[in-house]
């Protein structure tokens, strides 16, 4: 499976987004991002959270733990 940058860098790609424009849609610096994508970082929970709602894909998905990029909700047993 993935690693969280060559997912972040895969998502980004499929939007045409640069690195520059993703890191002020962010509030990080470019530098900041550049090191999530080759893995030298890792966001704090808030901004896993801001990119996974971004590109809509859960957060198993964004950080390597599935393929599935859906996001599942779980059902209540009433």
């Amino acid at each position: 499976m993935a690693t969280f940058g060559e997912r972040l860098k895969e998502l980004r790609k499929s939007k045409n987004i640069t690195q520059k424009d993703f890191a002020t849609i962010l509030h990080v610096t470019e530098r900041a991002y550049q090191n999530y994508e080759m893995n030298s970082s890792t966001p704090n929970y808030k901004l896993l959270l801001t990119i996974a709602d971004y590109f809509n894909v859960s957060l198993d998905y964004l950080v390597g733990r599935t393929d599935d990029p859906e996001l599942h909700t779980l059902k209540s047993k009433e």
